[in-house]
């Protein structure tokens, strides 16, 4: 069976074309990227890169450990359904529009273009905080490594310096531009050896872990049962929404597959497939990382437990001589760093590309639609997205650490809300077509909406729980009596209204939607 798009062809700049495949809606634009710079296993592994699956667990897995105890591999899973709810959207939208815009061209075509340009913001201004985080813990990472290879305290204590941590993290954002820069093919390179680097280390703790509990080695470790992968047993919902809040993070990123579909070979269909493949890698990582982890010390806040506050916010730095032994202990430290390193280089990737996307559509001002003739990659708005994530950063850090780790509580409200609106665009895009089939109605339908659903669910009960001056560092804003991750998470979402209502007078055509129309999919005929 084969299916005829009855529309007119579109120009032959649409995304796609040059793979032979269908154009997509006849109004979105080529942007000029490198065509048939990765594939699917390049596009697989950048997108676990930028999730960084060995930086994750040694942030989230304590924290998760201490909100559910030993269910945290059944909260695992349970982050792991919304966001595969929503891959499936991903590659429906990217079927039949593989634009590097993806969020936000998809939602401008579904929804309209002011609540398209605010889920790209969404996006953009995610993608800065994580972006800054990451060259943060790079930059930590890197201290105490240099700090063990040299067993010189001193020089690991550099990073308490502000200025030292300042300047090095600077130096990593720049190092990354550039290699992201230059192009699809010098990051696909990277990539290849850093997230092998991860996984391979990551293989080696689990095995290392699992012989540990069965020899016993700590009083705190748990014999393996089958309850852990039973959610319904977490004690409270107010302990799993906490739980689901931080395994959801652990999966964000998975999308940057989607993001490079213009630069992909076989544009409407791989970027759809790596991000499915990319996403059965990271659930298949943690889980087998937590079940381990958590049969050799157990979950509790004692000694090694992975619930101890005092170690929960980098499990990885007290549980790395303990079960691997000092020598293959500081691969575990290598690999966090590469993790972190490997991600801050892919992450300028949705960031460039969505800033290009919207810039091409007159959404943002025109000099970022730019593309480098060699390179072939958004150079204008990938130096413009490392000079924010340093500017960012360093304003952060300065002003006070705890406004920084509430601007990365802050991030979750960010990652839900363009998740959602996607995973909503979907479901009405593609209204006219759920009635042809089981798989349409599932598939373009159902399945979008539930994933939606669940995230705007937690975006909501993230934002009750944030109200409170206690969520995240505990910090609360002069006179306000509300907590500062919900000052932070609704200023930025307002700061985004502010520029969107000044561009709208720079730019009315967009806003008109005469540049991108809301639309249906083309009548197609099966024969």
């Amino acid at each position: 069976m084969t299916q005829l798009d009855v529309r007119p062809e579109a120009s032959d700049t649409m995304s796609g074309a040059a793979d032979g495949e269908s154009g997509g809606d006849g109004d979105v634009r080529g942007k000029g990227l490198g065509k048939g710079s990765v594939g699917l296993v390049g596009s697989a592994v950048i997108g676990i890169s930028t999730v960084a699956p060995v930086y994750c667990l040694t942030s989230t897995l304590g924290s998760t450990a201490g909100e559910v105890g030993v269910q945290m591999p059944a909260v695992f899973l349970a982050g792991f359904l919304p966001m595969l709810l929503v891959a499936f959207a991903y590659r429906e939208l990217n079927k039949a529009m593989p634009d590097c815009g993806t969020s936000f061209t998809w939602t401008v075509k579904a929804f309209g273009p002011r609540i398209g340009w605010m889920c790209g913001w969404g996006l953009v201004i995610a993608t800065i905080i994580v972006l800054s985080n990451l060259a943060g813990v790079a930059t930590s990472y890197f201290w105490l490594l240099a700090g063990e290879i040299t067993g010189d305290p001193s020089i690991a204590a550099l990073d308490d310096n502000k200025l030292v941590h300042i300047a090095t993290c600077l130096t990593l954002i720049a190092v990354a531009t550039a290699i992201s820069y230059r192009g699809m093919t010098a990051t696909k390179g990277v990539q290849y050896t850093l997230v092998g680097l991860q996984l391979a280390v990551l293989a080696i703790f689990v095995a290392m872990a699992v012989q540990k509990a069965s020899a016993g080695t700590f009083d705190t470790g748990l014999d393996f049962s089958w309850q852990w992968m039973n959610p319904f047993a977490v004690g409270s919902m107010a302990a799993f929404t906490a739980g689901l809040s931080l395994s959801i993070f652990m999966y964000w990123g998975w999308d940057t597959c989607l993001t490079a579909n213009e630069e992909t070979i076989g544009s409407a269909k791989t970027p759809g497939r790596a991000s499915l493949i990319a996403m059965v890698v990271l659930v298949g990582s943690y889980l087998a990382t937590g079940v381990a982890a958590q049969m050799a010390v157990g979950s509790g806040d004692k000694g090694l437990g992975l619930g101890n506050p005092e170690t929960s916010g980098n499990v990885f730095a007290a549980l790395a001589g303990p079960v691997m032994g000092p020598a293959l202990g500081i691969l575990l430290f290598v690999a966090v760093l590469a993790s972190a390193a490997a991600s801050l280089q892919t992450t300028f990737i949705p960031v460039a590309r969505t800033v290009l996307a919207m810039s091409t559509y007159e959404a943002l001002p025109a000099s970022y639609a730019k593309v480098h003739p060699r390179f072939k990659t958004p150079g204008r708005a990938t130096v413009m997205a490392g000079v924010a994530t340093g500017l960012f950063y360093t304003v952060m850090t300065l002003v006070s650490e705890n406004v920084l780790t509430d601007t990365i509580f802050a991030l979750g409200l960010m990652i839900c809300f363009y998740y959602s609106l996607t995973a909503f665009a979907c479901a009405w895009y593609f209204r006219g077509d759920l009635r042809r089939s089981a798989r349409d109605l599932l598939f373009k339908g159902v399945f979008p909406v539930l994933g939606g659903l669940l995230l705007a669910s937690v975006f909501g009960k993230t934002l009750y729980d944030a109200w409170d001056p206690a969520y995240g560092s505990g910090s609360t804003i002069p006179g306000l009596g509300v907590g500062s991750v919900f000052v932070i998470g609704v200023g930025l979402l307002a700061l985004g209204l502010v520029i969107m209502l000044v561009t709208a007078r720079r730019s009315p055509a967009f806003f008109r939607g005469e540049i991108l129309t809301k639309s249906t999919p083309a009548l197609v005929v099966e024969d």
